[in-house]
């Protein structure tokens, strides 16, 4: 039996309801299996306009048989409702709350507010989890993903078998997967693929297939292949942020490598007058970047990692 938010679930069944704030009713699916087993918390659109995870969670807690599962399945598709809901490209519309670095959250605004329920009712019953995410909307991205650095034996036991390259860690204590793993020592994966506001499916199957490899990894369910990518520890990352508002040129393009002093774009003023040109501090492989044309002072441009060599997980 899966009690969770004054839900019953019996073993063998699965449970469609509403869950979280008082004032913010979050989608979610429970998942009980038959056997004892993990409990996975599965999340999409933190941020909401970044849409592949939320048709992949979807699906996998349609095909995931709970007769066949050991352990339990808690599956928010869909967090940022509001969001999404009003086109809002990453926080939640109510307050401008990023769910992503506003843990341990707090009373007065909602977004603080749903960071506290996910806290009080939901990872105390967690062993794992998952966070799907994306680029923004002009933010073409190199599938990546981010593991507490706190929980780094456990996290990387299951992101080596995953079919995502580049494995990054967080110190992060006010993201999702960062304050379960960092502060509450709950391994953690923050799955990072897609960009600009699209919803390919090939995009959607790779996330299934991740999850699906997920659940294989800690003995809850069998019924994918192994898939061997190889994987590469990043060493650090490197964010570039504007000095100064303008028109931005980016050179680069994701999934990059590029030297140290390359290149990365330029910014202009409205007349056409360069006003900085930036360069890589290091050599290193473009993780994400601003495709868009303006450069806000303060804001992302570029990230870039820094890699050690291949390694076998």
């Amino acid at each position: 039996m899966l009690h969770i938010c004054g839900i019953n679930v019996p073993d063998g069944n699965k449970k469609h309801c509403h869950s979280g704030p008082v004032d913010y009713p979050i989608p979610c699916i429970f998942i009980a299996g038959k056997e004892k087993g993990k409990t996975i918390l599965i999340t999409a659109q933190i941020h909401s306009g970044e849409y592949p995870g939320t048709p992949a969670a979807i699906r996998i807690a349609d095909q995931i048989d709970p007769e066949k599962l050991k352990g339990n399945l808690i599956i928010f598709p869909c967090v940022n409702i509001s969001g999404f809901l009003s086109n809002s490209n990453a926080y939640i519309p109510e307050d401008h709350g990023n769910l992503n670095g506003i843990y341990p959250g707090d009373s007065e605004s909602l977004s603080g507010r749903i960071a506290q329920f996910f806290i009080s009712e939901i990872f105390p019953h967690v062993d794992y989890v998952l966070d799907l995410h994306s680029g923004g909307n002009a933010e073409p991205l190199t599938p990546c993903l981010f593991y507490p650095k706190e929980t780094e034996q456990e996290s990387l036991s299951v992101a080596g078998k995953l079919t995502i390259p580049y494995l990054i860690p967080t110190y992060s204590l006010k993201s999702e997967t960062g304050y379960a793993g960092n502060v509450l020592k709950i391994p953690s994966l923050l799955l990072e693929r897609g960009y600009c506001n699209y919803c390919k499916e090939e995009w959607i199957k790779a996330f299934e297939k991740d999850i699906r490899l997920c659940l294989k990894v800690l003995d809850m369910y069998f019924d994918d292949e192994d898939e061997h990518v190889p994987k590469i520890l990043v060493r650090k990352m490197i964010y570039l942020v504007a000095e100064e508002d303008g028109l931005w040129f980016p050179d680069i393009c994701e999934n990059e490598f590029v030297n140290k002093g390359a290149v990365l774009g330029h910014t202009e003023d409205y007349f056409g007058n360069m006003l900085h040109e930036y360069t890589a501090e290091e050599d290193g492989i473009v993780m994400y970047y601003r495709c868009g044309l303006n450069a806000v002072k303060g804001h992302s441009l570029v990230a870039y990692a820094v890699v050690n060599e291949m390694v076998n997980l």
